[in-house]
């Protein structure tokens, strides 16, 4: 039989009667001859919550620092949001006459790395639930989001954890498709708070789903797409509230013709960082951006502007709340005399928007007509980045909107289906 997997988020399955809505959706399509793997998120909110009870019970626990705790029983905590969400949606389907099993991340077995809070997921043997099937099982639910380390112990899988999970199952099952169910019906040319003239997307490639996700797009998660892109795995992006066709993630074979631009993306929270007149020597920009990754800082675009006496200014930006450790790493590398420049100038009131689109590959003049449309709407771009599908720039924090909108409209995504 035809396997499929399904994914319900926290806000799919945050009570009994939202489980029960998601459970009709897994039971119809049992009764169109799929063996069904269904991954479930805890309760919306109920991880949160955990969180919370573990940064409780650990103020000044065992080590006399505030907040520290053991790694290992904080994955013991946490994923118990999800092994209550897989034991409900089974009683559900079992009542509904599906013959469906629970199954936590020790069971199926699903092998991780011991990176405990951040595991990375390294086997999923198909034996357990090949027998299973075999012997009348129809639904497998799976708690998302967990596995097992090499110790034994329970992991978890870090941000997007869930969703990752599914399509590891859809690889590993040879699964026909996976479906994620959310809060929304699928994959839109840019956020529909923004302009109204946002429209759905029936498919989005790969690449350009990876790139979205990246840029803010809240949709999917990045490593999930990462995943699904290696292994080829056919995503698709549906509403737990309704019945509405959603929108396919596949390979670029699949999509009749591309698109010049699929989406514009944005990402509010941003900040722009320039070390100005730094000695231009070869080493200097490991110099600068090595302390910065060992604190953490996750550098984004990247500028360097050569001067006639020798020296370099050097621009990146980061999130907004990273600020603060990109300072005190710039700073600590002067002071142990690893750069030297003149003065550290910050701008913590951008915003970055993106425009994004595998047909830029064949087209040429995007970017122009992304700079025109901009300039004719009296948006100044501080920073500008490109890759092959891609075209990100830094604008004001208070454009942000505008050039949204403005290059929707530029490139008359409003057309786009």
């Amino acid at each position: 039989m035809p396997r499929l997997v399904m994914k319900f988020g926290g806000t799919s399955v945050a009570d009994i009667d939202r489980i029960r809505n998601a459970a009709l959706k897994v039971q119809r399509e049992v009764e169109r001859g799929y063996e069904v793997i269904v991954i479930v998120s805890a309760m919306s909110g109920e991880t949160n919550k955990l969180v919370g009870y573990v940064r409780e019970a650990s103020a000044g626990g065992a080590a006399g620092t505030p907040g520290f705790y053991d790694a290992r029983e904080y994955d013991a905590v946490v994923a118990s949001g999800e092994l209550v969400t897989s034991g409900l949606m089974a009683i559900v389907l079992q009542e509904m006459g599906i013959q469906a099993r629970s199954w936590q991340g020790w069971q199926v077995p699903l092998k991780t790395t011991s990176a405990h809070g951040a595991a990375r997921i390294v086997d999923i043997p198909n034996d357990n639930f090949n027998a299973k099937f075999a012997d009348g099982m129809q639904v497998a639910v799976v708690a998302g989001f967990q596995g097992v380390g090499d110790d034994g112990r329970v992991t978890t899988l870090g941000r997007g954890g869930s969703d990752t999970t599914a399509v590891a199952f859809a690889a590993a099952f040879n699964a026909e498709r996976c479906d994620i169910y959310t809060d929304v019906d699928g994959v839109y040319t840019t956020d529909p708070r923004i302009t109204a003239k946002a429209r759905k997307l029936n498919r989005v490639g790969y690449e350009e789903m990876l790139e979205l996700a990246s840029l803010g797009a809240k949709v999917l998660q990045t490593r999930s797409v990462e995943l699904a892109m290696r292994y080829k795995v056919r995503l698709q992006v549906l509403s737990s509230f309704s019945d509405e066709p959603g929108t396919l993630v596949c390979d670029e074979e699949e999509i009749m013709e591309s698109r010049i631009v699929s989406g514009v993306a944005y990402s509010r929270d941003e900040a722009k960082v320039t070390l100005i007149s730094v000695a231009d020597r070869p080493g200097v920009a490991a110099a600068i951006f090595g302390p910065l990754a060992e604190a953490g800082v996750n550098v984004d675009m990247i500028v360097q502007n050569i001067s006639e006496d020798g020296r370099t200014d050097m621009t990146f930006s980061c999130p907004h709340d990273q600020v603060p450790g990109a300072v005190r790493a710039i700073e600590a590398a002067q002071s142990a005399g690893e750069i030297e420049f003149r003065a550290l100038d910050m701008d913590e009131n951008v915003a970055k928007v993106s425009i994004v689109g595998i047909g830029m590959r064949s087209h040429a003049g995007v970017a122009q007509k992304m700079f025109r449309a901009l300039a004719e709407d009296g948006v100044n771009i501080k920073v500008i980045t490109t890759s092959e599908i891609k075209v990100s720039v830094l604008v004001d924090r208070k454009y942000m909107e505008l050039a949204v909108q403005s290059l929707h409209d530029a490139f008359e995504l409003h057309k786009v289906s």
